[in-house]
């Protein structure tokens, strides 16, 4: 498995900014109130990262040879699999509430505070979900092989 490329993740967050706007839009065109996603979502997606890079710990113990005993390597494709969604879903929601906060800056008056700072959290909370998503995959890799002549660079744990 590659690691998640940077593009990816931007190109998520883009097109999901894009739709966040969108549909923000379209919800004040027909006159209904605008999105307002609740800080307790940031919140819990910094949470799942920071629970992500506690579970990535004991295989990156395990690849550095500083393990105790073997990890089962369910566990650490699992992890691996897991930090992968994580970081675009992370981007992906996070994309989503810039979109919302982009569509309220943009008008002509000034939002209050109670309808952008719970979009705010939740754009850094897609942002620490990414971040620390990105930090458990690195994690997981294993160097290559001393004994094989090719030089390739280290794989993912699976």
């Amino acid at each position: 498995m590659k690691p998640t490329r940077a593009s990816t993740l931007i190109s998520v967050a883009v097109v999901a900014a894009v739709g966040g706007f969108a549909l923000d839009a379209a919800l004040a065109s027909r006159q209904s109130p605008t999105l307002i996603l609740g800080a307790p979502l940031g919140l819990t997606l910094a949470f799942i990262g920071i629970a992500l890079v506690v579970m990535a710990v004991p295989v990156r113990r395990h690849v550095k040879g500083k393990a105790d005993r073997r990890v089962d390597p369910l566990y650490a494709t699992r992890v691996v699999v897991l930090a992968k969604a994580s970081s675009i879903i992370g981007a992906l929601l996070g994309g989503f509430a810039l979109g919302l906060i982009v569509y309220l800056l943009t008008r002509s008056v000034v939002p209050s505070l109670g309808s952008t700072l719970p979009n705010a959290v939740a754009v850094g909370g897609g942002i620490v979900l990414t971040v620390c998503a990105l930090v458990a995959e690195r994690m997981c890799i294993v160097p290559p092989d001393d004994d094989r002549d090719d030089q390739q660079g280290g794989t993912t744990a699976n």
